[in-house]
């Protein structure tokens, strides 16, 4: 028996579009193979939301999976969609074979957590069975289920465990799993423990592309019925794998240092937000300072640096050191810069509020003016080449408000905005190792990190202590007490959790941001603007 893995990208909408790549697919390869599986909620892209409310978007999913079915000829094809069965919707899949019959399986559970909620749309299915068919004159009993299925928590139905009691000979999982750092790995592990448990094969097929705030990153993988790797499908990139069940060799785990696989990922979301979203030019801001160098650098090897627009913008409190660190950074990745002085415009500004306030004393607001003024112009700039501004805030500095709303908050697209700054540092490190020069300038990365919005101005805070601690507050949920008995001083934890409590308004308005982490700020941390409660 050989089994084809299609790995593809789908883009969430574009049913038409997807329905065309999975019948190139199945043009071009189902000759090799007996059952070909596709990603979960293929036909129709992950995930979809509300847009599952359409009754035309369910019309066409159906009528293009009928279109798909006329096409199989030589294998039995596995595809994520949809149905609809009286006022139930499923998350299913459709098994097609060559004599144009479908059967479906659906999603028994449905997650709820973090960017996921299912349940507002899907029905859970309660009718777990296997699906018998014939390979070769031989009956086989497919064990098919989609992603969350292979994820039973205690109370949860265990759904591998009753396709085994029900005499599966193989376990199929067609899955959309977001990637994370170490994701990959928990999947094998995963599936490893049911393999060990019911002694079967075990084939996973995973979604790669970005689509919002998601990134899926493919790896999709094949284990024998020793919980052996046999199959590894390339993260981060379409691709079609043959597993052939009577050659099964086993394979070493590729294991990606996180540095990269923060790279790919943070690579793939921008090429995908871009390309899917009809864009091809990014403009950023460059401050000569390490975020904004590590989000041009990455923008540069997803969309290539001629698509890349790079601005100064120097105030008068702006150094010559950071104007040089830029121009640096725009000379090693050959993008176009352009300095764009704003002190003239700055004191206009000044000019035309002192009729209202003082100018003359130092003031928060006036600094912030600086941040907004820049905004304006990145904006104007991004309008007029039909180019989307990209953000450069990361996770410490988003979590404690630490950034101008309407300023530096401007962009289409938070690039790093889910790496916290210890994060920042040592993925600008590799990637200066990994391409063996010095693309990110050594000062940008060394030099100690400011505003520049008034003189002799560096940031408030000791990231080497507070990015750690806003992560355990963010990703891990730890509060006030469990923070002061891991040896935080209690004044610190609460100024921070106050920070980031005041700062929800700010994320509210924020670009979305690629997810990376367990817990990132936009679609999977849901908290009110509105909250008093102090934790």
């Amino acid at each position: 028996m050989k089994i084809g893995l299609a790995q593809i990208n789908s883009t969430v909408g574009d049913i038409t579009g997807n329905c065309s790549k999975i019948v190139e697919y199945i043009n071009n390869y189902s000759s090799q193979c007996d059952i070909m599986v596709f990603p979960e909620l293929a036909l129709i892209g992950y995930p979809p939301q509300d847009l599952l409310l359409e009754s035309k978007f369910i019309e066409l999913a159906n009528n293009e999976l009928m279109t798909i079915s006329e096409k199989v000829i030589d294998c039995i094809v596995l595809i994520g969609s949809i149905r609809k069965i009286d006022n139930n919707l499923y998350n299913t899949v459709a098994i097609l074979s060559p004599k144009n019959t479908i059967e479906y399986r659906d999603k028994t559970l449905l997650p709820t957590y973090d960017v996921f909620e299912e349940d507002r749309y899907f029905t859970s299915s309660n009718n777990i069975q296997p699906i018998e068919i014939s390979v070769n004159g031989e009956l086989i009993k497919l064990g098919i289920h989609i992603c969350e299925d292979l994820w039973n928590k205690e109370n949860d139905i265990d759904v591998v465990k009753e396709l085994a009691d029900k005499n599966s000979d193989i376990f199929i999982n067609l899955s959309a799993s977001p990637f994370c750092v170490n994701r990959y790995n928990e999947r094998i592990q995963m599936a490893k423990l049911k393999v060990e448990q019911y002694k079967k094969p075990y084939v996973y097929c995973n979604l790669i592309g970005g689509q919002d705030e998601l990134v899926y990153d493919g790896g999709s993988f094949c284990l024998d019925s020793k919980a052996n790797i046999v199959q590894q499908s390339v993260s981060f990139s379409e691709s079609f794998e043959v597993v052939d069940f009577d050659k099964l060799i086993k394979k070493q785990s590729i294991n990606e240092p996180e540095e990269k696989q923060l790279f790919e990922a943070l690579k793939l979301g921008v090429k995908d937000y871009f390309q899917k979203t009809g864009h091809e030019k990014a403009v950023i801001g460059l401050s000569g300072g390490i975020d904004s160098a590590l989000t041009c650098a990455i923008a540069s090897y997803a969309l290539g640096n001629k698509n890349i627009y790079g601005y100064a913008l120097p105030s008068k409190f702006s150094s010559d050191h950071s104007i040089e660190d830029a121009k640096i950074l725009a000379d090693n990745l050959g993008i176009h810069f352009s300095i764009i002085p704003i002190k003239e415009i700055h004191n206009q500004f000044l000019d035309t509020l002192s009729r209202d306030i003082d100018v003359k004393l130092p003031s928060l607001a006036l600094e912030n003016l600086q941040a907004r003024i820049r905004g304006n112009i990145l904006m104007a700039l991004s309008n007029s080449f039909n180019a989307l501004l990209l953000n450069t805030s990361n996770k410490t500095e988003t979590a404690l408000g630490y950034s101008t709303l309407y300023g530096d908050m401007c962009g289409a697209l938070g690039v790093i905005s889910d790496l916290n700054k210890h994060q920042v540092y040592s993925l600008s490190k590799w990637i200066n190792k990994y391409f063996g020069e010095c693309i990110i300038p050594e000062n940008s990365i060394n030099k100690e990190p400011s505003a520049e919005l008034r003189d002799n101005q560096v940031d408030p805070f000791d990231y080497n202590e507070i990015s750690p601690m806003v992560e355990k507050i963010i990703s891990e949920n730890k509060h006030l007490h469990q923070l002061t008995r891991q040896g935080y001083d209690r004044g610190d934890v609460q100024d921070i959790l106050r920070k980031i409590r005041f700062s929800e308004f700010k994320r509210r308005q924020a670009s979305p941001g690629i997810r990376v982490s367990k817990k990132a700020f936009g679609m999977g941390r849901k908290y009110p603007i509105v909250n008093q409660f102090k934790g």
